[in-house]
């Protein structure tokens, strides 16, 4: 065992000296890693990292940046000491750093606790009931970035730009070109000139300068508490040849397998779109109080709209199938943006409230409904409609996108009507969307700003 565990750690070992020479390292010249955002994915992403590299600590810093100042409810408090106090080894390990006092205090209301102050312990606000390593937290923004090695874009779509056309101000000075690894999923629309989808490295690349080579995406079909506790899982690192195959390595851990591919932008709007549908199949659970007949009804629907909108986007979608179906299944079944839904189906939060959610982050789905309705709606994209011999804007033949546009976006619709969408006796065979889809000329390579 001791010799397994030994050739183990000297593998380890081996992948952070290999990328350090990769980014051209000296001996003594640590390798700078920071997650900007600790949301769950970003924080477990960088605990990983952590709990596989960190003990190397005259080769590697790893750290995560997070916004000072968001304080901890009580009633968050109180649950977040009932997890301390499960967990024999945290309880042990707060105890050991003389941190476990606070919590006690914070419990009884007699101190509040920062959501940065807890992270440096573990526990991140977004995910309170997995704890995690301790992680080396920064709030100063400029100190995270401005010398750091590799970036992860932990943060949601909705918040890229603006976040890394600060960070970029930092980076004037800068003579080495850092390498970015997104981990984001959404869209952004853009109608002008020529309606096309925006994604998150795409942003980072326009508000940095950084050239596209060296942003990279990582996604896949996971749950980020269950990649910390060890549920078997495995991703695609997807960007340029020189930088996506050895970041793939030096990511890779027995429980968490990373491949490599060359399509980045189409794997990123592939994870922005399962998170549409996600929100119409919490609702459709809910509302048929989790009928297996009605969600496998809406199943069949959304994945035809899906298959679709795949048929617009890339010339060879049948290379996107799996990982679109994947990461579509593990987030109907657990993610977010499918608890989402539920909550508004029965009524436990509405439209009204936003897509920041305590406890759960970014809904990212709500402004991917928006984006993927007004693109799939511009009469410039215009296709043959199978009945009717008539021209018609894509987004028409997307009920179920069209009814959450409706519902999440207009908010004229109530959450019941989703329904609709599965229950309209005119509603086409899905089958004949998909054949419709695979028969005609439908790729638009304007959508992804490609000539």
């Amino acid at each position: 065992m001791n010799g397994s565990v030994q050739h183990g750690a000297n593998g380890t070992e081996e992948r952070l000296d290999e990328l350090r020479r990769l980014l051209g390292k000296s001996e003594g010249d640590l390798l700078k890693i920071v997650s900007v955002g600790a949301g769950a994915w970003g924080s477990v992403f960088a605990a990983l990292l952590q709990d596989a590299y960190g003990h190397f600590r005259e080769k590697v810093q790893i750290r995560i940046w997070r916004r000072p100042g968001r304080t901890v409810d009580r009633s968050t408090a109180e649950h977040l000491f009932e997890v301390i106090n499960s967990r024999e080894d945290v309880l042990r390990r707060l105890i050991r750093r003389c941190a476990y006092l606070k919590y006690v205090e914070a419990r009884l209301g007699d101190r509040t606790l920062y959501a940065d102050e807890i992270l440096k312990d573990g526990f991140c606000l977004n995910m309170i009931e997995t704890p995690l390593c301790p992680l080396k937290v920064v709030t100063n923004l400029q100190e995270a970035v401005w010398d750091a090695d590799i970036v992860v874009n932990g943060l949601p779509s909705t918040e890229t730009r603006e976040m890394f056309e600060e960070i970029s101000k930092y980076w004037k000075e800068r003579i080495s070109v850092p390498v970015i690894i997104s981990l984001a999923k959404g869209i952004e629309a853009s109608l002008d000139p020529i309606p096309r989808i925006i994604t998150p490295t795409q942003m980072i690349s326009s508000a940095t300068g950084v050239p596209t080579e060296n942003i990279l995406y990582l996604g896949g079909p996971n749950i980020a508490s269950e990649i910390y506790n060890k549920e078997y899982a495995n991703a695609r690192i997807c960007g340029s040849n020189k930088w996506r195959k050895p970041l793939a390595k030096f990511l890779r851990q027995p429980h968490f397998i990373v491949w490599d591919n060359s399509d980045l932008v189409t794997h990123e709007v592939m994870g922005g779109l399962k998170n549409v549908y996600a929100i119409g199949a919490g609702m459709v659970a809910a509302l048929t109080n989790e009928s297996a007949t009605s969600k496998s009804v809406y199943f069949a629907h959304c994945t035809s709209e899906m298959i679709f909108i795949t048929h617009l986007l890339t010339e060879q979608p049948e290379k996107l199938a799996g990982p679109l179906l994947a990461d579509t299944y593990v987030t109907l079944l657990k993610g977010r943006n499918a608890w989402y839904g539920q909550m508004l189906a029965k009524g436990e939060l509405s439209p009204d409230m936003g897509d920041s959610i305590k406890g759960k982050g970014m809904i990212q789905g709500i402004s991917a409904v928006g984006a993927f309705f007004e693109l799939l709606s511009q009469p410039s994209l215009s296709v043959q409609h199978p009945e009717e011999n008539k021209q018609v804007a894509p987004a028409e033949l997307c009920p179920i996108l069209k009814r959450l546009y409706r519902i999440l976006i207009k908010r004229e619709l109530p959450v019941r009507d989703i329904l609709q969408a599965l229950r309209d006796e005119t509603m086409n065979d899905p089958r004949e969307r998909i054949e419709m889809a695979q028969s005609h000329a439908f790729y638009r390579p304007s959508l992804l700003g490609k000539p």
